[in-house]
Formats: structure tokens, C-alpha cells, sequence
């Protein structure tokens, strides 16, 4: 079976959000659809049809929740040793060459990546060129608009 990497952070909320649907959603669809079939015909009962295919996407997100997590391989980047090394979980003080504009970025699993708060998928195009690379190094980033030049500024392990 092939692993994923996922930070520590990254399985928690999954966790969370897991123990969320099966301990507080599953049940409260469960009296949802109980309640939608004590008003008889089933047939034309939205309320039933409505109930029943929310059951079907928490399900569906349980299951699906449950595999991510299965096959995570979920790494603690704060249990390593501090380092200049770019590697997955760090985060990134990235300085672009040619306008001085600087960026931070966290390095994460594909479910994590969230571009507003700061964190990218490991296999972006950006984390792609930053991995193994050392405090000092200039990366080349192959963007829409042409290829960008940044320089790592500081790799911190938080």
C-alpha cells in the first residue's frame, strides 16, 4: 500500500473531523430520517430524500476520512532536529530575486495544502523546487507567467 505524507497537525484535524461525523452528524441524520418517516409516503417526503442523501455524503466522508488516514504517513517535522534543509512540514522564508517580495509557506500533504493560510502541497511546482534545498539557495519556479527566481531566507521547524 502506497503512503501519503501528512503533518502531525493534518491528522489531528482529520481525526477531529471524523470523530465529529460519527459521534454528532451520523446520529443526528439517523433521528432526521426517523423523524422524516413517521410523516408516512416515503415517495414524495423531501425531508426523508433530503435526510437520506446527507447520510450518503457523511458516510461517503467517513470512509473517505478513514482511508486518508489509513495509508497517511504522518511525520512530526517539530521532533526532528532543526535544520537549513528544506524537507516536508517545514516552513519556508522564501525571497523573490528579482522584486524583493518575500513569502512563507508550510510544506504539506495534498489534503492540507491551503494556499490562504500559507500552506502548499508537496507535490506543487513550488514545494517541488524548494525540497532538499539549503538556506542560501536560489530556486527556479516554473509560474504561469514565466519562471520566478527565490532565495530561501530561513527554514523553520514549528
Amino acid at each position: 500500500m502506497q503512503r501519503f505524507p501528512m503533518t502531525s497537525e493534518g491528522a489531528q484535524a482529520l481525526r477531529e473531523e471524523l470523530d465529529r461525523l460519527k459521534m454528532i452528524e451520523r446520529p443526528r441524520i439517523i433521528q432526521a430520517i426517523a423523524e422524516a418517516r413517521a410523516h408516512g409516503d416515503l415517495k414524495e417526503n423531501a425531508e426523508y430524500h433530503a435526510a437520506r442523501e446527507q447520510q450518503g455524503f457523511t458516510e461517503g466522508r467517513i470512509q473517505d476520512i478513514e482511508s486518508k488516514l489509513s495509508s497517511a504517513h504522518i511525520i512530526d517535522v517539530r521532533a526532528m532536529p532543526p535544520g537549513e534543509k528544506v524537507i516536508f512540514g517545514v516552513t519556508v522564508d522564501i525571497i523573490n530575486v528579482d522584486s524583493e517580495e518575500a513569502k512563507t509557506y508550510q510544506i504539506v500533504g495534498d489534503d492540507e495544502a491551503d494556499i490562504k493560510r500559507s500552506k502548499i502541497s508537496v507535490n506543487s511546482p513550488m514545494a517541488r523546487a524548494l525540497i532538499g534545498k539549503v538556506v542560501g539557495d536560489v530556486v527556479s519556479v516554473q509560474t504561469p507567467a514565466g519562471v520566478v527566481e527565490y532565495e530561501i531566507d530561513a527554514v523553520r521547524h514549528v
